[in-house]
């Protein structure tokens, strides 16, 4: 037997759609923000470290946005509510979970070799 959804949550789709792109957008700016004042400050040379404190509200918006967007897509597609949810919400945490990570690992590489070592244009 065939689930349809009676009322599909199209609106917790856009929502989440919306949220993610632009917690993402807030995510940039804070990450330029940081940086800028990093390396204005001269804490390059002098090995002080990046923090990630500021980065934490605009990504829970982007982790928040995520997870509502691809639980409600499942279950437009037919996915029943505890299916999809089941499904949904370990896919998006560990996506989000690895972006985190990857973005510390990002910060630290920075924090060691400095700005000029992620300009990947002067490698060629």
């Amino acid at each position: 037997m065939y689930y349809y959804p009676t009322y599909p949550p199209y609106f917790v789709l856009v929502f989440g759609l919306f949220a993610a792109i632009t917690s993402g957008a807030a995510l940039a700016g804070t990450l330029k923000t940081v940086v800028t004042k990093w390396q204005s400050s001269g804490a390059e040379k002098s090995g002080t470290t990046l923090s990630k404190k500021a980065l934490l509200f605009p990504f829970l918006g982007v982790t928040i946005g995520l997870v509502s967007f691809l639980v409600s897509g499942l279950e437009i597609f037919g996915f029943p509510p505890s299916l999809a949810l089941a499904i949904g919400l370990p896919i998006a945490l560990l996506t989000c979970l690895l972006m985190w990570v990857q973005l510390g690992s990002m910060m630290t590489f920075v924090e060691t070799r400095g700005m000029s070592s992620l300009d990947l244009d002067s490698m060629s």
